[in-house]
C-alpha cells in the first residue's frame, strides 16, 4: 500500500481512523477488508465520481473478493433531496442487503451527507467508510458523523449523527477537480485557521498558492491540518453541545444564501461559507468584538485565493435581507428561539454566543449584498 498518515477521532467504541495520503483508492480493497462481511458493500456515488474514480474502486474490491453493488445518483446538492435519498433507499433494498452490509460514501460533501443518512437509516443503522473526493469532504464533511439532506425550509435539517468506520482521503484525486471547487473547499480550510489557530492561517496566508495549485505535499499538510483540527474537536463534543458548534463559523450566514438560491449551483458550499466568514467578522468588529483591521486582512486572504466576499459578487441576484434572516431562524442551531451565533474577537478566537446585535448583523448582511 502507498506511505499514509493516520488520524484518529476518539470516540470510544466508536473511534474510527482518517487515512490520508495520495495514491490510495486503488487500495481500497485491502484499507476497508477488516469491516467487510460476507454481505458484501454497496457504494454510493454520483455520475461524475463514477466516470472518474468508480473503475479503481470497484478493481480494487474485486482483487480482494468483496462483493459490490453500486448506486450512481445525480451530481450536485440538488441530490440530497427526500426524491434522491428514497430513490437510493428503494435501489438498494430491492438489491438485497443485511445488517452486515457495508456502504461506502465515494464522493464530495453531497455523497457523504446522502450516504451516511442512507446508512444510518437503513435496517436501523449499517457501518459505511467515507472516501471524500473533494477538497471540502477531504478537510470537512467526511470526519464527525454528520449526515442528512436538504428540506425546503434550509440545508441539513434532516439527518443523523452516524459515525462512519474509516475515512480515506486519497489526496491526488484533488487533481481532478476544477479549480472552482478547490477554491471553494479552501473556505473549508481557512475555517480551522479562524476558529482558534491563528498560526495556520498564517502558514496560508504564504502555503495557499500551492495548496490551490497542483501542489501535492502543500494539500496534504492542508488537509492533515484540517482533520487533526476537526478530529480534536469532534472528539471532545461530538453530538455539538458545546466546542464543536465553533465548526460552523460562517455557516449560518452561508447557510441563508444557498437557501435563497435553492441550491442550484450559482453558490458553492464553501463560497458560501467564505462570505458568512466575512459578515460574522465584520458584525463582530462593528459590535467592537474584533478589529476591522483583521477583518480586512481575512478579505485581502480570500480575494487573493479567489473566494467570494461578499454576496453581491454573485452574478444577476437580487438579496432580499428579510428573506435571508428568514433562513438562518430556520437553523438547526435554534435553541428555545434564539438562534447560537459563532462569533469572534479576531482571527484564531472564535466563540460561540446568542448576544447578537440584530440591528449591526442586518446591517452587515446589507453591506454584502450591496456593491463594494
Amino acid at each position: 500500500m502507498n506511505s499514509a498518515e493516520t488520524l484518529r477521532v476518539d470516540l470510544g467504541s466508536r473511534s474510527y481512523d482518517i487515512v490520508i495520503g495520495s495514491g490510495l483508492l486503488p487500495d481500497t480493497g485491502t484499507y476497508i477488508a477488516p469491516f467487510v462481511k460476507p454481505a458484501g458493500v454497496v457504494i454510493i456515488t454520483d455520475e461524475n465520481v463514477a466516470r472518474l474514480h468508480l473503475p479503481t474502486v470497484e478493481a480494487s474490491l474485486d482483487q480482494a473478493g468483496i462483493a459490490r453493488h453500486t448506486v450512481i445518483v445525480p451530481a450536485g446538492e440538488a441530490s440530497k433531496s427526500f426524491a434522491c435519498f428514497e430513490n437510493v433507499v428503494e435501489q438498494i433494498l430491492a438489491h438485497g442487503i443485511e445488517r452486515s452490509t457495508l456502504i461506502i460514501a465515494l464522493g464530495g460533501g453531497v455523497i457523504g451527507d446522502l450516504a451516511g443518512y442512507v446508512a444510518a437509516s437503513l435496517l436501523r443503522g449499517l457501518d459505511f467508510v467515507q472516501i471524500p473526493t473533494t477538497l471540502l469532504s477531504q478537510v470537512d464533511s467526511s470526519v464527525g458523523g454528520k449526515t442528512g439532506i436538504n428540506s425546503k425550509s434550509g440545508k441539513n435539517l434532516v439527518g443523523a449523527f452516524h459515525q462512519p468506520r474509516l475515512v480515506l482521503a486519497d489526496t491526488a484525486v484533488l487533481d481532478t477537480l476544477p479549480k472552482r471547487e478547490i477554491v471553494a473547499g479552501y473556505g473549508e480550510v481557512a475555517k480551522y485557521g479562524l476558529i482558534d489557530d491563528a498560526d495556520f492561517f498564517d502558514w496560508l496566508e504564504i502555503n495557499a498558492p500551492a495548496v490551490i495549485a497542483t501542489d501535492g505535499d502543500a494539500r496534504r499538510q492542508a488537509v492533515l491540518r484540517s482533520c487533526a483540527a476537526k478530529a480534536r474537536i469532534v472528539s471532545q463534543d461530538e453530538r455539538e453541545t458545546g466546542k464543536r458548534a465553533l465548526l460552523n463559523l460562517g455557516h449560518t450566514f452561508g447557510h441563508s444564501f444557498e437557501a435563497e438560491l435553492a441550491y442550484d449551483g450559482r453558490l458553492l458550499h464553501g463560497e458560501a461559507v467564505a462570505i458568512g466568514m466575512i459578515i460574522a467578522h465584520d458584525v463582530c468588529a462593528a459590535m467592537g468584538m474584533a478589529s476591522a483591521q483583521e477583518t480586512a486582512r481575512i478579505i485581502r486572504h480570500f480575494n487573493a485565493v479567489g473566494l467570494p466576499v461578499r454576496a453581491s459578487q454573485i452574478a444577476g441576484v437580487h438579496w432580499d435581507v428579510d428573506r435571508l434572516i428568514s433562513h438562518m431562524a430556520r437553523d438547526k442551531k435554534v435553541r428555545d428561539g434564539q438562534i447560537t451565533f459563532v462569533m469572534t474577537r479576531g482571527i484564531g478566537k472564535a466563540f460561540t454566543s446568542r448576544e447578537m446585535d440584530v440591528a449591526k448583523m442586518r446591517a452587515a448582511i446589507t453591506r454584502s449584498c450591496q456593491a463594494a
